[in-house]
């Protein structure tokens, strides 16, 4: 089931947010803020009740870890599902912002 989803990034100038769009209309996200040019806190995430279960709240932190990585861009996990996956995934531990 994970194939069917594509998480797509989108950014304005302070902030910005991952997405799934889902049927229904429904969509799950991850957004942030951008604290500086190489900082973003990750602040919310949400997956709609029926789709929870099926690691998409996963699939947005594996993009935004995978695009932190590419940037150069460090994160400071907010939002207690980012904390819970910082604490689970210690080989992510050289992006994490002090």
């Amino acid at each position: 089931m994970q194939d069917e989803f594509t998480v797509e990034r989108e950014d304005s100038a302070g902030h910005g947010r991952y997405v799934i769009r889902l049927p229904g209309e429904l969509e799950a996200e991850m957004t942030f803020r951008k604290l500086g040019n190489d900082v973003i806190a990750i602040d919310h995430t949400y997956t709609p009740p029926e789709f929870r279960g099926q690691n998409i709240a996963a699939l947005l932190m594996q993009r935004t870890i995978a695009d932190a990585r590419r940037d150069g861009v460090r994160i400071q996990p907010i939002c207690s599902y980012a904390v819970a996956q910082f604490r689970r995934h210690p080989d992510w531990a050289d992006l994490l912002a002090q």
